[in-house]
């Protein structure tokens, strides 16, 4: 197994590091920030961790109390043994791990910026939670139901992973696994349009976490889970809208503007939505750290809660 080694260099620098159960799983999280001022979790996509928010958390971290898990199945949080439904990694239950690491944190409503997965996490989550959720800032997402209904040429060739992972196991697995790192560098520097956006220490972080068999399984059972009870979950809302303001920013040198109308789709799905697309690819947390802190502090400004932390 090969070792990805970590610069001198500390992301994250100030945070606590910590594992802290969630609801049937066990995750580590990375948090700062003043104690009183508002909560706000960032959840992360596939294939990485908590690590992508390196270059947005601190910045947050001086008007919020930022807490960054990584998603079950991923990173170093657990990797729950999976069913015949993919129920373990449904969006249902890993948001529910976040409501509970929220809610021992002290903190019963809590504002989120999630982007790829973690902001599919985030959207089941605001339904399932939605005295919960204050509000909501989604990068670079369409409502996972609408993507692959209204998929085209376009959209498969370009998000081929997405019809890759969900194929029965063994099968991804076994293919990923001869090769992780090979496999993790396609499918993300593919995205990012031939370029490597992410800081040495980042991907070493990311690659290290992707070795291993376990991880590579859970990540493909969260597709699979998308692609079935997810979408289950989605039609038994019977059109159920999320309540709270949303935030959807969208990379222009990406598949969601190139084959969606995202602020229309979430306009369906979501009372009330603002957003636009902006200069970079998918990985935006990372290439304009700097321009989504600032997005996310404006929005969170506009739409406060005033929640005081118990801990």
């Amino acid at each position: 197994m090969k070792i990805h080694v970590l610069r001198e260099f500390k992301m994250f620098e100030g945070f606590v590091e910590e594992r802290i159960d969630g609801d049937g799983a066990t995750l580590f999280v990375r948090r700062a920030g003043p104690i009183g001022a508002p909560p706000l979790v960032l959840l992360h996509g596939y294939p990485q961790t908590s690590a992508m928010w390196h270059g947005v958390a601190p910045i947050l971290a001086r008007s919020f109390q930022v807490v960054c898990p990584d998603l079950r199945g991923y990173g170093r949080s657990d990797k729950p043994a999976s069913d015949a439904a993919h129920a373990p990694y449904a969006k249902r239950a890993m948001g529910n791990d976040i409501v509970a690491v929220m809610r021992r944190l002290g903190h019963e409503r809590f504002l989120v910026g999630a982007h790829d997965r973690g902001a599919r996490v985030a959207h089941r989550m605001g339904l399932d939670h939605s005295d919960r959720v204050s509000a909501m800032a989604l990068l670079d997402i369409a409502p996972t139901r609408e993507m692959y209904s209204g998929t085209s040429a376009a959209f498969a060739q370009a998000y081929w992973h997405w019809f890759f992972l969900i194929q029965p196991s063994p099968l991804p697995e076994r293919m990923i696994g001869a090769d992780p790192e090979g496999f993790w560098k396609l499918k993300c520097f593919n995205q990012a349009r031939g370029d490597n956006p992410f800081s040495p220490e980042a991907l070493a972080e990311y690659l290290n976490a992707f070795e291993y068999p376990d991880a590579i399984h859970a990540s493909c059972e969260d597709y699979r889970a998308a692609a079935t009870i997810d979408i289950a979950h989605d039609d038994a809302d019977q059109g159920r809208k999320l309540r709270m303001p949303i935030l959807t920013l969208w990379a222009k040198r990406g598949v969601i503007e190139t084959c969606f109308d995202a602020l229309a789709l979430w306009r369906q799905r979501a009372e009330r939505v603002e957003g636009e697309a902006l200069d970079t690819t998918h990985y935006m947390a990372e290439e304009i750290p700097d321009d989504i802190a600032a997005r996310m502090s404006d929005f969170f400004a506009r739409n406060p809660i005033h929640a005081k932390a118990t801990t």
